[in-house]
């Protein structure tokens, strides 16, 4: 087993579970306050989504996966009205890009309170902590991964999906419960008259987007703070049935008609397959994802158009 960044502060024992009980609340509390109070937020079948956080099938895990605006979206996605953000136990786990949350002591170790899993980008799907998060599945946890695998706030298709979150459902010992979501509307839409910022006025015609969490917001740089008083839509689908047998049946028919090089992936995946059968496997896995996600972005797209037409 390899170095694993300050495993024992994300252990649920650890000091009795009181540091990640107030690490879990208060940023629960600041994600409810931006999301619920300061910004107008709509929800799309949240229930499903309450529903499998609450009470799913004991050792059965749960895998939500969504598109990625901002750094700031999780927590912000938990924040709605209704949703137990600030319960420790019933809060996910993330897979946390190591470069951005875990650069020092100090934020590896709030970061691993608060049931985040470090990633090295790059590093490939059977990195070490991909394993910490197979232990995580393996304990009927739910894990949310953006598998985009970085943030892009363009008005774009889905991207292709890395493979990592397809590793992760083919090579759990349960197969977990596959959830997309969708989230929309981060984006206001506002006109700016003679360049000044002090004479926006709302318009249907010539626009400039401000996020709630803007990547670029002044000389390149994202605001402190969440914007306020913008429309945000989640997008909840409903379980992907993934019939994970029959497509590793698949993987191995095809994989025999492909050749790659080889990356010295083990054959540790559920049936023995060998990498190019695995390759095909996460590949089927992550496009059937990527196609439903983009189902749910286009509905997203379309019911935010609706509205704006209303207005207008």
């Amino acid at each position: 087993m390899g170095r694993r960044i300050m495993e024992w502060a994300a252990r649920s024992d650890y000091m009795g579970g009181i540091p990640r009980k107030m690490v879990i609340m208060a940023v629960g509390g600041l994600a409810k306050a931006a999301v619920s109070l300061l910004n107008n937020t709509t929800v799309h079948n949240a229930d499903t989504l309450l529903r499998l956080v609450r009470s799913r099938p004991p050792g059965v895990p749960l895998v939500t996966v969504s598109n990625h605006m901002s750094t700031m979206d999780d927590p912000l996605l938990w924040g709605f009205k209704g949703f137990p953000i600030t319960d420790a136990k019933l809060s996910r786990w993330a897979l946390a890009a190591e470069d951005i949350c875990f650069k020092s002591s100090m934020l590896s170790y709030f970061f691993r309170l608060g049931k985040c899993i470090p990633i090295i980008r790059g590093g490939g799907i059977y990195q070490e902590h991909m394993d910490e998060a197979l232990e995580r599945l393996s304990e009927g946890e739910w894990l949310h991964t953006f598998p985009e695998g970085k943030v892009s706030q363009e008005d774009a298709p889905i991207r292709r999906l890395k493979w990592g979150t397809a590793s992760l459902i083919a090579r759990a010992p349960v197969t977990p419960i596959v959830l997309p979501i969708v989230h929309t509307g981060f984006e206001q839409l506002f006109e700016v008259l003679d360049n000044d910022v002090n004479k926006q006025r709302h318009s249907c015609g010539r626009t400039l987007s401000i996020y709630v969490m803007p990547e670029n917001f002044y000389r390149g740089k994202r605001p402190p703070f969440p914007l306020w008083n913008k429309n945000i839509k989640i997008i909840v689908g409903e379980p992907m049935e993934l019939d994970l047998p029959k497509m590793r049946q698949m993987a191995m028919c095809l994989s025999r008609n492909i050749s790659h090089p080889t990356l010295g992936w083990p054959s540790t995946c559920p049936g023995g397959l060998d990498e190019a059968a695995q390759r095909c496997l996460y590949i089927a896995i992550s496009e059937k994802i990527q196609n439903v996600m983009e189902t749910l972005r286009t509905f997203a797209r379309s019911f935010s158009k609706s509205k704006d037409q209303n207005l207008c």
